[in-house]
């Protein structure tokens, strides 16, 4: 018994404190977690403050840009605050919305995202980038117009006016912004371009002499001529000619910038074809393209040709092509020597064949008949008659064509009947099945900057220095257009002559290349392929 006791005195105190050690063990195992969770929760706990996030937006709701016609905007309230605010409720719903990416409003809520800027500074701007263009449109388009450019990364502009654009009240506002040259068509200015070297040369010989569209297409060309040159004087890395209804959606860039866009082209580039979508207007009542329009076709350079055959009927509703109007883009050229125009489309070089790229993602955004008025004030700027024939020798395209017809023959009421059967996209049904397929796409970008830069205050801000401006050059405004005319003209003539009377060796190479350009004509506006076309092409 006593040899029994000895060991169950030894073995009993061992036992105990190895499950002393197991429940310790336990213990801990279990209150670590429970430590670690509520330093956790310490850590994240913000006892009293206000959410940064929550407080950076209003309380109210409401929608994005160009939400009215989207489903995410469906449930919105439309009433009160601005396009550019929305609610903390909403953000998350919403975030996918291009619009997003343009901030708050310059309602009581929010400061305006443009309010402050500097539209006026050149410091450190590479590229320089030079816009021109031939104009007749009325303030309240060239304005928002400019300004969007502006915001993109354009520092320079060079406007030939005439009718509503050469007007003291619009050419007063938009010589008071920096960067804006305005050229007025006097008969000095037609005079030195009776002169001009285009003339005497074949590649855009086959427009000369013939009225409106391809008139327009002449004039536009000899004010691209001018405006190399000028470009070259200020110094510009990069031209492009654009009509005043028509945006550049600098999409693929690191951010939205032009200048980006550009900056990031090889040195060996020397042109860049902007592939153009065109406006798909879904109302009738559209007042300002700008700022209502979100819905565009996009080119058929930018979409699959399986996508482009299968869906050409629905995507062209009717119409002779898959556009209404043009389809063959834009440019942006480097400012070099021995540039020239080669239609209001393209750059050439007298001197190379220049190097180009196409961008496959950037855009030129073409707003072409967005409002209904716009048959009627097409029709008006010209004086052919609508019959078959005439029409061929006034209108490059189709779709002008038989515009100007009925806008000249039939009545207000069958003019906006035919308006909706060919422009205005009131087909929901086949308008998603095209957006989900592609054809179709949405763009806030552009409708939102100028809806912020309207809000800011800019564009009131803009004629206000206007009238200012008129006040004090009202005695001597006439005076000094003409002078600055002439002088950029004869500025102009006198490069190219210079151009004209190099050594030997350029003339006899510039002769060459103008022999060769016999066989080259310039590029006129030109639809997109036809489905004939792609049938014959592909089968080829």
């Amino acid at each position: 018994m006593a040899g029994y006791r000895g060991t169950s005195s030894s073995s009993a105190p061992g036992g105990g404190g190895a499950a002393a050690f197991a429940t310790r063990v336990l213990l801990l195992l279990t209150l670590l977690p429970l430590a670690l969770a509520a330093f956790a929760f310490a850590l994240q706990w913000r006892g009293g403050m206000r959410d940064p996030t929550g407080a950076a937006w209003p309380a109210d709701t409401q929608r994005f840009p160009g939400m009215e016609n989207s489903p995410l905007g469906s449930s919105s309230q439309g009433r009160g605050g601005s396009y550019f605010a929305v609610s903390s409720a909403s953000a998350s719903s919403a975030a996918a919305d291009c619009a997003e990416i343009l901030g708050r409003s310059a309602s009581s809520h929010g400061i305006s995202l443009y309010r402050g800027w500097s539209f006026d500074s050149e410091a450190a701007i590479t590229p320089k980038i030079c816009i021109t263009g031939s104009t007749s449109a009325s303030l309240h388009q060239i304005l928002p117009w400019l300004y969007y450019h502006k915001v993109i990364g354009v520092s320079h502009f060079i406007l030939f006016v005439e009718g509503e654009a050469a007007k003291p009240a619009v050419t007063s506002v938009l010589e008071s912004i920096r960067g804006v040259k305005i050229i007025f068509r006097t008969k000095e200015l037609k005079e030195q371009q009776d002169r001009s070297r285009i003339w005497n040369e074949t590649w855009l010989s086959g427009f000369f002499y013939k009225p409106c569209n391809y008139e327009l297409f002449v004039k536009q060309s000899l004010n691209m001529e001018m405006a190399i040159v000028m470009a070259r004087e200020a110094g510009m890395d990069w031209i492009i000619h654009l009509d005043t209804d028509e945006l550049i959606h600098p999409a693929g860039a690191r951010e939205y910038s032009l200048r980006r866009l550009l900056l990031d082209v090889p040195d060996n580039v020397d042109m860049v074809i902007f592939p153009n979508y065109e406006s798909s207007v879904e109302r009738d009542d559209i007042k300002d393209p700008f700022t209502e329009v979100s819905m565009f076709k996009k080119n058929y350079d930018h979409l699959p040709k399986d996508t482009y055959f299968g869906l050409y009927k629905e995507a062209t509703r009717g119409n002779p092509n898959y556009f209404l109007t043009y389809g063959n883009g834009k440019s942006a050229a480097r400012v070099q020597e021995h540039m020239r125009p080669n239609g209001a489309h393209r750059w050439h070089n007298y001197m190379k064949t220049p190097n180009e790229i196409k961008l496959e993602e950037a855009a030129i955004l073409h707003y072409t008949y967005t409002k209904f008025s716009d048959l009627t004030s097409r029709r008006d700027r010209c004086g052919c008659k609508p019959t078959k024939e005439d029409v061929k020798r006034c209108f490059i395209l189709e779709f002008d064509r038989l515009a100007f017809v009925i806008a000249s023959t039939a009545t207000e009421q069958e003019m906006r009947n035919w308006y909706h059967e060919h422009v205005v996209w009131t087909d929901k049904d086949i308008n998603l099945k095209l957006l989900r397929k592609g054809v179709l796409t949405r763009i806030y970008a552009p409708m939102a900057i100028i809806r912020g830069l309207k809000e800011s205050g800019i564009f009131t801000a803009a004629v206000t220095s206007g009238k200012a401006h008129l006040k004090v050059k009202s005695s001597n405004i006439g005076l000094e257009n003409k002078e600055s005319i002439h002088t950029n003209v004869t500025a102009a003539r006198s490069t190219t002559l210079k151009e004209g009377s190099n050594d030997n060796s350029h003339a006899t190479a510039r002769k060459i290349l103008e022999m060769i350009d016999v066989q080259e004509e310039a590029m006129p506006p030109m639809s997109p392929p036809g489905f004939l076309e792609l049938i014959e092409s592909a089968l080829s």
